[in-house]
C-alpha cells in the first residue's frame, strides 16, 4: 500500500501548496482547483478523453478538499467537491435522476478500510459484538448508468451526466443484449431505476480496435474510453455493433424494493434476468475486506474485463439509510482503489510539444514496454517543475504506470542504473515549432509562476495555428465530420487550411487548384464530396458552439455556454468585451461581464486579450462572412416574467437546491450573476444572507423571500 500513497504524493502537486500562508492565497488555489478539475470531469464524462489518471486527479480533489476545510469562507455551493460528473452533452436529451447518482469516497491503504468501519460502528453506536455486514464487489471500469423499468418494462436510461442530470441513451441501452428489455419474476416492482455500469471485455476491445483501424476509424485508449464512446452514439444502429455489457449493482427511486439488504437486493436482480458480477461477497469484518481486496487484485489481470478497485457497501438497508450522505458521497459505501500498474524502462528522449493556448509540454519517448496488459512507447511528464524535482534525464532508467489505463506516466528515476554521462534537461525557453519566446507567466496576485511555459507566437506558431484548428472542427465544437486531426495537419502543411474560415473556402479553392484534393493519395473523388458537405452543413453553428470553437483560453464548453445564456448573440458578446478592452478592472464594462455567473476575472481576461488582438478581429471578420452564428435560444423564455431580468441567489435556499433554481431561472429566460450590481433585477435571499443582500438593499435592488421567487415564476 505504501506504493499507492507514494503515487499519490507524486500526482501532480499544486505548485502553490507549500507557500500558502494567506487568505488570498488560499483562494486563489481553490479556485484554481476547482477549475482544473472541472476541465478533467467534462474531459471524462462528456469526452471520454481523460488526459491524467484516477490518481492524478484524487489527488487534486484532495488538494481542495483540505484547502476548503482549511479555508472554509471559500468553500462553494458549487465547489467539485459538492458535485458529481460533468453536465450532460446538449446532442442529448437530458434525463432528471429521482435519485441523484452520486460518486464515493476512496480509500487506499489498509488503515482506510479499518477507519471504514470503525466510523459506521461509531455513528450507529453499535458495540464490537454486534455484527456489521458489508458487501464487497469489484470496481468496474465503465460507464455509469440508469436504467429504468416501468411495470417491468424497460422504459428510459440515462447516463451519470452531473450526478442530477444525464444523456437519455434509451435507445441506445435497447441495443445491448446483456439488458433485458422486460424484468422476470412476482416481486418486480411497479418502478425502479437500476444502476450499474456498461463496460467492454477485453477481448472485444481489442477486436473493436483491429476492426476501427481497418475501417480508417478511430482507435480507443482503453475500454472504458471505448465503451463509453459506443455508448454515446447519436446513430443507435453503431452503439448496437458494439459487443458492450452491463453488471447491475446498485438502484435509485424504486417504488418498493424486494429485500432489506444490499445482498438481497442484488439477488433479485438476478433473478429478474439482470447481470451481476458473481464475485460480490458478504465480509463480516475489516480484515475479510482486505482479504478480498487482495484476493480480486491477484485475479485482476485473469478477469477479462478492467476493474480499478473494489466497492464497500453496509449491507442493511436501514443501517444505510441512517449513514445518509456527506457531501457528495454516501457515509455507507467507500471505494478501495488499487495500485497503478508499474514497469521499467528507459528513456530515450524527451519531446516537447505545442498546444493550441501555447503550452509546451513534455513527453518521454520510452523504448517500448509492456504495462498492465499495453505496450507503451510514450509517456507524460506533466511540466518542467516535474522534471526537474524528480531529476528526470535522457538515458535514464525509469519507472512508468498507467494509473486507471489512462495516459502513462514517469514516477521516478531508478538512480543507481543512471548512465554517468547523463546531463540534466534543459528546458527549452523558445518555441520548437515557430523558435518565439516562451515563458511562464505569474500569478498579479501571488507572484508564483505557473507551471505551464508558453509560446508566445501566437497565430504565427504553426503548431498553435494547427492545435486550434483541430479544436475548432471538434466534436464539441464545429463538429464537421471527415476533417480529423491528420487531415488538418495535411491540410495546413499544403497550404490550403491556414485559418478557420479556409475551412469554408476550400471547395472554391479547390475547383481552381492545380492539383485538387480527390487527385491526392487517401482522399478520393467521393471522400472529397462527403467533406464539402459536412463542411457546408455547419454553415450555421449555435452561439456556445461557437465561442467553444474558438479556442480562446479558458473559455470552455461551460463557459462558452454561459456567456451565450447571458448575451444571446455573438454581436452582443464582442459588443461587450469590445468595450472592456482599455477600460481595466474597474470599469463598468469590464464588471459587467465578470458578475455573470459562471465568470471570473481570469475568463475577463481571457476575452479580452483575444478580442482585443487585431489578427483574432480580423480572422474573426473573414470567418462571419462565411458562417453565420444562430443567438442562443432560451425555452420558456417569452412568456416568463422574469426573462431577461438579471437574477442573484444568495443565503441557503429550503425548497430548491441552489444549482436547482439556478436552473430553473435559466430556462426561463433570466440571467443568473454572481455579484450584485445596479443593474441587478432580483436578489433571492435565503437563510443567512451575508454581503449580496446587503449591497442590493444599499443599490434599491428588488429583494425576494425564496417563496415569493417561487410565486413570481409561477405565473409564467
Amino acid at each position: 500500500m505504501a506504493k499507492i500513497n507514494k503515487s499519490k504524493a507524486q500526482a501532480k502537486p499544486s505548485p502553490k501548496k507549500k507557500s500558502l500562508v494567506s487568505e488570498g492565497e488560499a483562494a486563489a488555489e481553490i479556485k484554481r482547483l476547482s477549475a482544473e478539475i472541472r476541465r478533467h470531469d467534462a474531459l471524462y464524462y462528456q469526452n471520454d478523453a481523460p488526459e491524467i489518471s484516477d490518481a492524478d486527479y484524487d489527488a487534486l480533489r484532495q488538494q481542495l478538499e483540505t484547502l476548503e476545510r482549511k479555508f472554509p469562507e471559500f468553500a462553494h455551493s458549487e465547489s467539485p467537491t459538492q458535485n458529481v460528473g460533468a453536465a450532460p452533452v446538449s446532442a442529448f436529451g437530458k434525463v432528471r435522476h429521482d435519485v441523484p447518482m452520486l460518486s464515493l469516497s476512496n480509500a487506499f491503504a489498509d488503515d482506510d478500510v479499518a477507519d471504514f468501519t470503525a466510523r459506521i460502528r461509531r455513528f450507529l453506536n453499535l458495540t464490537d459484538t454486534t455484527a456489521l455486514d458489508v458487501v464487497a464487489e469489484p470496481k468496474i471500469d465503465g460507464l455509469s448508468i440508469s436504467i429504468r423499468y416501468e411495470n417491468g418494462q424497460l422504459t428510459q436510461a440515462a447516463t451519470r451526466g452531473d450526478g442530477a442530470e444525464g444523456e437519455n441513451v434509451t435507445a441506445n441501452i435497447k441495443t445491448i443484449k446483456a439488458i433485458p428489455h422486460a424484468l422476470k419474476g412476482q416481486d418486480v416492482p411497479v418502478v425502479i431505476d437500476v444502476r450499474g455500469e456498461i463496460y467492454l471485455s477485453h477481448a472485444d476491445f481489442a477486436a473493436l480496435n483491429t476492426a476501427q483501424e481497418k475501417s480508417g476509424g478511430k482507435i480507443f485508449a482503453n475500454p472504458r474510453n471505448a465503451a463509453a464512446g459506443s455508448l454515446r452514439q447519436l446513430d443507435s444502429s453503431i452503439t448496437a455493433q458494439r459487443p458492450l455489457k452491463f453488471f447491475a449493482y446498485a438502484w435509485g427511486a424504486a417504488s418498493k424494493l424486494p429485500a432489506d439488504s444490499q445482498s438481497g437486493v442484488v439477488d433479485a436482480f438476478k433473478r429478474w434476468g439482470l447481470p451481476v458480477n458473481p464475485l460480490t461477497r458478504v465480509c463480516q469484518s475489516a480484515d475479510e475486506l482486505l482479504d478480498y481486496y487482495r484476493d480480486i487484485d491477484a485475479r485482476r489481470a485473469s478477469l477479462g474485463y478492467d476493474i480499478d478497485g473494489v466497492v464497500y457497501k453496509v449491507n442493511r438497508l436501514d443501517y444505510q439509510e441512517r449513514l445518509g450522505f456527506v457531501s457528495r458521497a454516501p457515509r455507507w459505501a467507500i471505494a478501495h482503489k488499487f495500485a497503478a500498474e508499474r514497469a521499467t524502462t528507459i528513456l530515450r528522449d524527451i519531446e516537447i510539444q505545442v498546444g493550441r493556448t501555447g503550452a509546451l509540454t513534455p513527453v518521454a519517448k520510452l523504448e517500448p514496454v509492456t504495462v498492465g496488459g499495453v505496450v507503451v512507447s510514450n509517456a507524460t511528464l506533466h511540466n518542467e517543475d516535474e522534471i526537474a524535482r524528480k531529476d528526470i534525464r535522457i538515458g535514464d532508467t525509469v519507472v512508468v504506470q498507467r494509473a486507471g489505463d489512462v495516459i502513462p506516466q514517469v514516477v521516478e528515476v531508478v538512480l543507481d542504473k543512471r548512465p554517468k554521462t547523463t546531463k540534466p534537461f534543459k528546458y527549452p525557453e523558445t518555441c520548437p515549432a515557430c523558435g518565439s519566446h516562451a515563458v511562464r507567466d505569474a500569478d498579479e496576485k501571488t507572484g508564483v509562476a505557473d507551471v505551464v511555459r508558453r509560446c508566445t507566437g501566437g497565430l504565427i506558431c504553426p503548431a498553435q495555428a494547427k492545435e486550434r484548428l483541430k479544436h475548432f472542427v471538434s466534436r464539441n465544437a464545429l463538429d464537421i465530420e471527415g476533417l480529423g486531426g491528420e487531415k488538418i495537419e495535411f491540410l495546413f502543411d499544403d497550404d490550403r487550411i491556414k485559418t478557420p474560415a479556409d475551412i469554408f473556402t476550400l471547395k472554391a479553392r479547390d475547383a481552381q487548384h492545380a492539383a485538387p484534393l480527390h487527385t491526392l493519395k487517401g482522399f478520393g473523388k467521393t471522400s472529397v464530396e462527403k467533406l464539402f458537405s459536412a463542411i457546408d452543413a455547419r454553415r450555421t453553428v449555435s452561439l456556445d458552439r461557437f465561442l467553444f470553437a474558438l479556442g480562446i483560453r479558458h473559455i470552455g464548453e461551460t463557459t462558452a455556454k454561459d456567456l451565450a445564456k447571458a448575451y444571446g448573440t455573438f454581436e452582443a458578446l464582442q459588443s461587450a468585451v469590445m468595450a472592456a478592452v482599455g477600460g481595466g478592472k474597474g470599469s463598468e464594462p469590464y464588471q459587467e461581464i465578470d458578475n455573470i455567473e459562471g465568470i471570473g476575472e481570469t475568463v475577463v481576461d481571457a476575452l479580452i486579450g483575444f478580442f482585443g488582438e487585431a489578427h483574432n478581429a480580423e480572422q474573426i471578420g473573414a470567418l462571419l462572412k462565411e458562417i453565420t452564428v444562430a443567438p442562443y435560444v432560451r425555452t420558456a423564455a417569452s412568456k416568463s416574467p422574469v426573462s431577461s431580468k438579471t437574477v442573484v441567489f444568495t443565503g441557503s435556499l429550503t425548497r430548491l437546491t441552489r444549482n436547482e433554481a439556478k436552473a430553473q431561472a435559466e430556462r426561463l429566460g433570466a440571467k443568473v450573476a454572481g455579484s450584485v450590481s445596479k443593474k441587478t433585477d432580483y436578489v433571492v435571499a435565503g437563510a443567512d444572507a451575508g454581503s449580496k443582500l446587503d449591497a442590493a438593499r444599499a443599490l434599491g435592488v428588488t429583494v425576494l423571500t425564496e417563496d415569493e421567487w417561487l410565486d413570481l415564476i409561477s405565473q409564467s
